[in-house]
């Protein structure tokens, strides 16, 4: 079953940083458990390591990490040439990882989610799922509004057919096979929430509960949050783009309605003016052809971005690179070997 590992699967847990240099260590020292425990239960390879993904930080992000990969046998790095966004931070450390893992696991840097669970996830691997999603069991550490708008927006992306796991974000594992599958999708707009489904194989799920942020400030304000939704929307579905021919069809008809009915009180002359009825009229119809301009605008945008095929991050450092390099050169293997730690 195992690519690499043969007897026992190598993992590598990928997590995009983007200015977190205030939780690093932490969040080095806890996953860093976590493997060891792994490891002691044969559950995956020694070899197996963490991928911290720097996605342009400003901070001291980078230079917390090249410390640590020189301290501590699991940590590599790959530093992005440019802050790219979250989800080209994942696919870059997804991509770079696959080529070195029978499994990978994507998570925050932030220790929100639970990573007790991971060795749930890696025994869902072994069982045969190729994909194993996190899914919170509440979400009782959101504000009110944050909690009712993420239900809303479930809602929303299911009746628009988009299939989406209900309360997961980025916390999962995939399979060596997933991952050769998401490298065929080429599209700029990423949305991974919604791509790993379409991609199919045995999936299962892991409940866990979600921990208050750790150190730092979260890098998703509202205003992120809201362009990562309709990033979801316009990516997947193209029910808005309907539902606003519907509306333009029953204002057609409508419209159609109120003439005949115009005319017949003009030929009996019982026309009256009606001067709020027409201004409520003309900002109403005027608010939805606006409102669809700017939607048709969404998509016309999508289809802009991905006639280009620009990259979608560049990569300045690459640790498993360099490890592999020394490796060749020394005759030893292209991670290393547990004597070295």
């Amino acid at each position: 079953m195992f690519k690499f590992g043969g007897a026992v699967p190598i993992l590598a847990i990928v997590i995009p940083c983007y200015n977190e240099e205030e939780v690093l260590q932490e969040t080095t020292a806890r996953i860093s458990l976590v493997m060891e425990n792994l490891i002691t239960d044969q559950l995956v390879s020694p070899e197996s390591k963490i991928l911290y993904v720097d996605d342009g930080s400003a901070d001291r992000t980078w230079k917390i990490i090249e410390e640590q990969s020189q301290e501590n046998w699991y940590v590599k790095g790959l530093k992005l040439a440019g802050n790219v966004g979250h989800q080209n931070a994942l696919l870059a450390g997804l991509k770079v990882a696959s080529e070195h893992s029978d499994c990978v696991i994507s998570i925050d840097a932030d220790l929100q989610d639970d990573i007790t669970v991971i060795k749930e996830f890696i025994l869902k691997f072994h069982e045969g799922n190729d994909i194993v999603y996190g899914v919170r069991e509440d979400r009782t550490t959101d504000s009110f509004f944050k909690k009712n708008t993420a239900q809303l927006y479930y809602r929303l992306m299911a009746a628009m057919g988009v299939n989406l796991v209900y309360n997961h974000a980025d916390y999962r594992l995939l399979s060596h096979r997933v991952l050769t599958q998401l490298s065929q999708f080429q599209e700029s707009n990423l949305f991974l929430r919604g791509i790993i489904p379409l991609i199919g194989f045995k999936s299962t799920k892991v409940y866990y509960k979600r921990h208050e942020r750790f150190a730092g400030e979260s890098k998703y304000p509202l205003k992120k949050m809201l362009s990562f939704a309709m990033e979801g929307i316009t990516s997947f579905s193209v029910t808005p783009i309907r539902i606003l021919t519907v509306i333009g069809i029953f204002f057609l008809l409508l419209s159609m309605g109120t003439s005949v009915y115009s005319l017949v009180q003009k030929i009996q002359g019982q026309t009256v003016s009606g001067w709020t009825s027409l201004m409520l009229s003309i900002w109403f119809i005027g608010g939805i052809q606006l409102m669809g301009l700017g939607l048709i605008g969404e998509y016309i945008s999508k289809i802009y971005m991905e006639v280009k095929k620009r990259p979608k991050y560049h990569i300045d450092i690459d640790q498993y690179s360099f490890a592999k390099e020394n490796a060749d050169k020394s005759n030893h293997s292209p991670i290393g070997s547990q004597s070295e730690r």
